[in-house]
């Protein structure tokens, strides 16, 4: 929850759409969708359907009236959410973690939703018995209550992790110069924009609830949160 103040007109694709120059919502990206929620001005309460970064900006698809130029507005993030979304992508660098420690596989591609997700791997077979140790492995992680926590660095500091060549971090665009890590203790080290708890141990239980095959060095695995 916080205040958003000044308004600031911009280019709209249409008239549902405004530009802040103060905002809380996440935009999404990374593979975690955007923030929901709400805001009120002068009285009135609407809501946030969508938020999306583009260039250079942070657009906000409100569902009703428009606040005018200059509305002193409160923003609310539905909070249910976006925990259930920080759960979700820290459970998907604890799977990314244990699956390169444990087999030296990269992640190829991802994608979440609230208590939910899927990982591409680079793994040429995948079978029951690995799905099992796989979930097994992710879930002493989740116990181990590790701490998680968030640095900013210069690029070409951030080029000197080795950890982070696994994350392709050189396809990162020439233009970013301030690069984002996330850190699992002893465990996951990636460059990352997204929003995360701060211990393991709020993810909750982590399900393998499926498992496919993507293309011959490409295996999928989908995961729940469970509790």
């Amino acid at each position: 929850m916080g205040e958003w103040a000044n308004l600031r007109m911009g280019k709209f694709a249409n008239s549902q759409i405004r530009k802040f120059n103060i905002y809380l919502n996440y935009p999404g990206g990374g593979g975690q969708p955007y923030d929901q929620g709400e805001i009120t001005f002068d009285g009135k309460t609407v809501k946030v359907t969508k938020v999306k970064k583009q260039d250079g900006a942070v657009w906000h698809w409100i569902e009703g009236d428009l606040p005018p130029l200059g509305a002193q507005i409160h923003g609310q993030i539905d909070w249910d959410r976006r925990y259930k979304l920080m759960r979700t992508h820290t459970a998907m660098h604890i799977l990314c973690g244990v699956i390169w420690r444990d087999y030296g596989a990269q992640v190829t591609g991802g994608n979440m939703e609230p208590l939910k997700g899927r990982m591409d791997f680079e793994f040429e077979t995948m079978r029951k018995e690995l799905v099992a140790e796989i979930e097994k492995n992710i879930n002493v992680e989740v116990e181990a209550a590790r701490s998680v926590s968030w640095r900013v660095l210069p690029r070409e500091e951030a080029f000197q992790i080795p950890d982070l060549i696994r994350t392709k971090i050189n396809l990162l665009p020439p233009a970013i110069q301030q690069v984002r890590i996330v850190e699992i203790e002893g465990l996951d080290l990636q460059a990352d924009g997204g929003t995360h708890v701060a211990n393991t141990r709020e993810v909750g239980r982590i399900k393998v609830v499926g498992y496919k095959s993507k293309g011959r060095i490409n295996k999928r695995i989908q995961v729940e949160i469970v509790n």
